[in-house]
């Protein structure tokens, strides 16, 4: 009873010592008097007490490095970059002959970060200087795509999967920054003033196409109504010569009517104005040549006839 008592009381104190637990996302290392003897993963997991230790505790989860590098282009322009990298350890299991990725980024490198940064500013520096200002902002997922594909190819060697590689930021110096916002504000005011010149030929070439077809409609109506007018002229005369009148005394009928619809509605517009009229109606061959219209006088709104004495009247 006793020595059970105490074999009880022993694995009481020892039980710490020979249970853990590995939380979920994480493998400890585990060395056994002092050399690698194992990785276990997440759960209840037992070692020899005094003869087994945890070495490492490592986390698989995905982390996050940033930092900033200065580069310089094919133009000679110095850039600031900030760059964000994504990695892990990576959880390859150990092949034959071949350590698992965890062992690898436990034992290999004492540093990984440094080591990664180190990477990657050097494969930067390697590719910026390939490409113009503007070929690094417009092709600045190619280049982050490249350097990541560089530095996984040499991270995986001690046991680190880099995830991505973003250029989150590029800072230029402030005179080269000035001089790029006033080249692209003239670029926009070219632009923009080639289109309001655009905008200003096509509205001039509409107007011009809308005056000659306007030109052409009215041409089309004057043209209608003289054919109209001489129309009805023609069917006129027809009916005045049907009455017995002669040609030369139809004439003259239709030619005095019209003066006499002429000086009606001259009468009507109430303009001041001052008429000569023949004193001899019978001589409608001259009557267009004897009106005379006077200067406009002041006052109230007038219209004066004033009648020719006839021939040898005194």
């Amino acid at each position: 009873m006793i020595l059970l008592g105490i074999l009880i009381v022993l694995l009481v104190l020892l039980a710490p010592q020979i249970f853990f637990i590995v939380p979920q996302q994480n493998v400890y290392i585990i060395e056994r008097l002092g050399k690698f003897n194992r990785t276990v993963g997440a759960g209840l997991n037992i070692k020899i007490p005094f003869f087994e230790t945890v070495a490492a505790k490592v986390d698989m989860r995905t982390r996050q490095e940033q930092f900033t590098i200065d580069a310089k282009t094919r133009d000679n322009v110095t850039v600031t970059m900030a760059i964000a990298a994504q990695y892990r350890v990576s959880a390859q299991p150990a092949a034959q002959g071949q350590p698992s990725g965890v062992w690898r980024s436990y034992y290999m490198l004492a540093n990984p970060t440094a080591q990664m940064r180190s990477y990657l500013i050097d494969a930067l520096r390697s590719s910026v200087p390939q490409y113009t200002l503007d070929e690094v902002f417009d092709k600045k997922d190619a280049i982050a795509s490249d350097v990541n594909q560089t530095v996984s190819g040499l991270m995986v060697a001690y046991g680190y999967d880099v995830v991505s590689t973003l250029i989150t930021a590029i800072d230029l110096p402030a005179d080269v920054e000035q001089s790029m916002n006033r080249i692209n504000s003239a670029q926009r005011e070219k632009e923009a003033a080639q289109s309001l010149a655009e905008a200003e030929r096509i509205k001039v070439v509409t107007e011009a196409r809308a005056r000659a077809e306007a030109m052409e409609q009215a041409g089309r109506g004057i043209a209608a109504q003289r054919k109209a007018i001489a129309d009805g002229i023609s069917e006129s005369l027809a009916v005045i010569k049907s009455s017995g009148v002669s040609a030369a005394e139809a004439n003259q009928l239709f030619i005095f009517t019209q003066w006499t619809d002429m000086m009606s509605e001259f009468a009507r517009n109430g303009r001041q104005s001052t008429v000569v009229l023949p004193s001899d109606f019978s001589q409608t061959a001259s009557m267009f040549e004897q009106m005379l219209v006077a200067q406009e006088t002041e006052g109230d709104d007038e219209f004066v006839i004033v009648e020719e004495e006839a021939p040898g009247r005194a």
